[in-house]
Formats: structure tokens, sequence, C-alpha cells
């Protein structure tokens, strides 16, 4: 996997560090069970308000849940589908809008959903994985396709699988692939004790 250094002004992990959304991903390798399983497990364990878990996941393995994956897929801009065609593992990330212990409105499903998928990437890196999070794809689609109640809003489809190596890359990706990784300034986003302090 490519390993893209990166700027930082304090240190971070490694594991933070080397993740990175790509889009060449290997059609020749497949996830395998265990590495699936384990990058779920890390999503399982994610903080959560009131440990609702309010998320939902549709994982669909190409090699073994081919009817779901082009579902998935078909829910994609076109834009992404010219990449992820060779993804072998797609994933639809949904949120409950309602508190599951009293049926409220939940207003930090969406967030908490983004913390289980941060998990699930981090764990895919550490394992040698690489993911890219969408938001690129038709939700009313996934939706219908996959008869989603409507208190469960789709909000992010995931690529799972494994980076092809560098000289294999198409011409077409190839300039994003190697092009840096860039983040705002710490101070454009962070603030101490007020507003734009």
């Amino acid at each position: 996997m490519i390993n893209k250094s990166i700027d930082t002004s304090a240190s971070i992990s490694d594991i933070i560090a080397e993740r990175w959304s790509g889009v060449s991903f290997d059609p020749e390798r497949n996830v395998s069970d265990e590495d699936l399983q384990s990058v779920l497990e890390a999503a399982r364990w994610a903080p959560s308000c009131f440990g609702d878990q309010p998320w939902r996941y549709i994982v669909s393995n190409k090699a073994t849940h081919a009817q779901g994956w082009q579902l998935i897929f078909d829910s994609l801009v076109e834009k992404n589908q010219a990449w992820c065609q060779h993804v072998p593992v797609l994933i639809a990330a949904c949120h409950d809008t309602q508190f599951t212990m009293n049926d409220n409105p939940n207003k930090y499903g969406a967030y908490d959903t983004g913390a289980a998928s941060v998990s699930l990437c981090l764990q895919a890196r550490a394992l040698g994985l690489m993911t890219h999070q969408m938001a690129g794809f038709s939700a009313e689609l996934i939706r219908e396709k996959f008869s989603i109640p409507p208190r469960f809003e789709p909000i992010a489809i995931i690529a799972l699988g494994y980076q092809i190596a560098e000289d294999e890359i198409p011409e077409q990706f190839k300039e994003r692939e190697l092009a840096p990784r860039k983040r705002n300034a710490l101070n454009d986003n962070f603030f101490l004790g007020a507003w734009k302090e």
C-alpha cells in the first residue's frame, strides 16, 4: 500500500497518519471473512449517545453477496462508479434517527455513525486494507432497493479492499492517488476558549 507522508504539527499515531482514501483497488484480491468481521467489530465498539448504537451497515462482499453489491454500486454517482467497479466490498452506512430506548428523535445518530465508520476505517488500515467513504450516492435508491424503514437514514457508502501496486495504478487515477495529502492549518479549525481564537 502506498504510504503518503503527512506534515503534522504534533505527533499522532501511525494508524491515523497512514489512513487515506484511495481509489485504485485491486480487483483480484478479496477481503477475507475474518478481516471483514474484524473491521465490523471495530465499528461495533464505537462510542454513541446513551450507548444507543444507531448505526446500521449493509455489508456486501462482491464474491459472496453479488446482488447486494450490485445494488449498492448502482446507487453510486457515475464518477464513483468509475473506480468502484474494482472494489470487493461495498458498505452502506445508515443511522437511526430515533433513540431505541424511547423512540424520541436522536439528533446524534449521524455523528455516532460517523464515529463507528472511522473506527471501521482505522481497523481496516491496521489490517493493510484501504477504505474510501463516499457521499456521492442516491440515498433514495438505497432505501428503496433494501427496503430500509423510514426512521433509518442512509448517509454514506464505504468502499473496502486492497490497493493495487503503485506501478499498476490506472493512468486516469495516478494524479489523484499520488498527490500529497493536505489539511487546513490547526488553528483554522480548532479554537481555544473562544470562536476564532
